[in-house]
């Protein structure tokens, strides 16, 4: 049965801009965005316990990044998404070891995490070589190096969006199963209990951090391609961070399934409200993300899919 289940969703997966209007694959590409770099925000607090409200600086990092990179230098973003992940991961890992060395955790951390992406926004909104609170333009080009410059229509960015998905389960995967996700989920459960056993706990969460912030920046180079356009007080917003880790939450902490659930939960009803309601109700989204959590939290706890498979058991008993 769950071989049946996974060969039609994979099948449906692939034929889908086929079968739908262009606005339904741009959900869908939206979709699969928050469920990609919710997989790398899952690393951090789902395996590793920590915290961080800060990931937009990630993602839009790497959007500004690679997005100047082309438009000054023309530069192909694939090939700046290889310095971005590199940076970002670089920057992160300095982040957890500013953090960490002086024992920040929990809610402090977090404080922290936040704090860097609002300097960022700040800085990004009066930095004109980025285009200030002006915003930066990509160009649309049609010609044959379209795919090595990432410009296309949105079955182009489904697909892509759609690999990244498949190659992040995978690579997530064997986290895992490696003496790293066994570190990092020792030190969530019991960090004293993990460092008596001789694991390093500042190194391992140093290296979560920046696998973590790294694999994000990739997901902003692809979408900032895909949306053409960007704004400081929209790409750093908190608000961006939120949705990345509602995701996770919705779906299940810990779990490889839980941020890819919970994202084709929140999207599209929360675009379907919005499509439903106009605007005639202002922050539905915000609204409907709040009430929500509120409700996993009261009735799920741990997230959906450890319900659903639960259920599953139970069934097959």
């Amino acid at each position: 049965m769950k071989i049946v289940l996974f060969l039609l969703i994979s099948a449906l997966a692939l034929v889908a801009p086929f079968l739908f209007s262009s606005y339904v694959i741009s959900i869908l590409i939206l979709t699969l965005y928050v469920a990609y770099v919710g997989q790398a925000w899952n690393l951090l607090l789902g395996f590793g316990g920590q915290l961080s409200l800060g990931h937009a600086l990630y993602t839009g990092l790497g959007s500004y990044i690679a997005s100047n990179f082309f438009i000054k230098f023309g530069i192909s973003p694939w090939i700046a998404l290889v310095f971005v992940a590199l940076f970002c991961a670089i920057l992160g890992g300095i982040i957890g070891a500013l953090g960490f060395r002086f024992g920040l955790s929990g809610v402090h951390f977090t404080l922290l995490t936040i704090a860097f992406a609002e300097c960022t926004r700040l800085i990004f909104e009066h930095w004109a070589w980025f285009g200030a609170t002006a915003g930066l333009f990509i160009p649309v080009t049609t010609d044959s190096l379209s795919f090595w410059h990432l410009r296309g229509d949105t079955n182009l960015f489904y697909y892509l969006f759609l690999g990244l998905i498949i190659i992040s389960f995978l690579l997530c995967r064997l986290f895992v199963k490696s003496k790293l996700g066994y570190f990092a989920r020792a030190l969530r459960e019991n960090e004293q209990a993990a460092s008596s056993v001789g694991i390093n706990v500042f190194q391992t969460k140093v290296i979560l951090m920046a696998l973590s912030a790294g694999m994000a920046s990739i997901g902003g180079v692809f979408f900032a391609f895909y949306q053409n356009s960007l704004f400081p007080d929209q790409t750093f917003a908190m608000t961006k961070s939120i949705e990345i880790a509602m995701g996770s939450i919705v779906g299940g902490l810990g779990t490889l399934i839980g941020p890819i659930l919970g994202a084709f939960i929140l999207i599209p009803l929360g675009e379907f409200l919005s499509y439903v309601l106009g605007d005639s109700l202002t922050g539905i989204k915000l609204l409907f993300q709040g009430v929500l959590l509120l409700l996993m939290v009261l009735f799920l706890p741990k997230g959906l899919w450890p319900f659903l498979q639960k259920l599953w058991s139970e069934k097959i008993k």
